[in-house]
Parts: C-alpha cells; sequence; structure tokens
C-alpha cells in the first residue's frame, strides 16, 4: 500500500518557475483565456509534457482551502474591541465562524484560536490573512490547520 502524499505550504518565490507556470497555465485555463492545453503552455513557456507531469500536484493556497474547515491562530492586544474587529472581517467577507477560543490574556496579548468554514468566503485566503492582520491591535496570525 503506497504512502499518502505529504503536503507543504510553500511561498510562491521559493518556488521553482515551472510550478508557477504551470499554476497560471492552469489559471488560464480555469478563467477560459485559453481554450487548451497547447494554447495555455504557449503562452506561459512551458511544454505541454511539463504541464501534465505537475497539473495535479500544484494549486493555490485558497483553492486549496475553498469550502473546508480552517483553523486561524490570531494573537491579539488585550484591548476592548480588538476581538470584535477581527470577528467583522469574516462576517463582511463571507467567512462562517463556527468556534472561537481565547486564551486568559497574559502580558497584555490573548491567543484566540478560529474555526471557519470558507465556502462563502468572497475574497481569496491570501487576502482575509491581510486584512486580519491589518486589524489594529493584532500582534500575528496564521493559518495553522485546514480540514
Amino acid at each position: 500500500m503506497g504512502k499518502a502524499p505529504g503536503y507543504f505550504i510553500v511561498e510562491a518565490g521559493a518556488l521553482p518557475e515551472v510550478f508557477l507556470k504551470v499554476a497560471e497555465a492552469k489559471r488560464l485555463l480555469e478563467t477560459g483565456e485559453a481554450s487548451a492545453v497547447n494554447q495555455a503552455v504557449r503562452r506561459v513557456g512551458i511544454s505541454r509534457s511539463a504541464f501534465y507531469k505537475y497539473k495535479d500536484a500544484i494549486r493555490p493556497f485558497n483553492d486549496m482551502l475553498h469550502g473546508r474547515i480552517i483553523t486561524f491562530q490570531i494573537v491579539l492586544k488585550d484591548e476592548p474591541g480588538v476581538l470584535s474587529a477581527v470577528l467583522n472581517i469574516f462576517a463582511t467577507t463571507g467567512g462562517n465562524i463556527l468556534t472561537i477560543n481565547q486564551a486568559i490574556p497574559a502580558s497584555g496579548c490573548a491567543a484566540v484560536t478560529i474555526g471557519a468554514e470558507t465556502s462563502g468566503l468572497q475574497i481569496p485566503m491570501e487576502e482575509l490573512l491581510e486584512r486580519l492582520l491589518n486589524v489594529e491591535g493584532v500582534l500575528r496570525g496564521e493559518v495553522i490547520s485546514g480540514q
């Protein structure tokens, strides 16, 4: 019996260029900007064989998480309104919060774990994370798991 595939989250800039080109070719096909694989691979500058070799192995972070339950770990300043502002981001972008767990604040900050279902998300996951990190009083945040 074969071993299940392992997955990694890797910053796009650290990937070999062929992976980025395969992802772009897939995007061109999905959006209709290219009508056939030949046209898509020609536009991004890779061979058909490279496309077929990697097409099932790479997909954008947002696609991987769309329609799933995602767990966010966020560290907030212990100040009134910070958690409310974070929750408002989920509400206005279509994220469905399932669970919220907040640790007792210590040293002026508190860790909050939020479980959210992302099928209704109206923005890319990267933008959601960026908006969360830009809330005044959010010290750091990350996706720690997805189901």
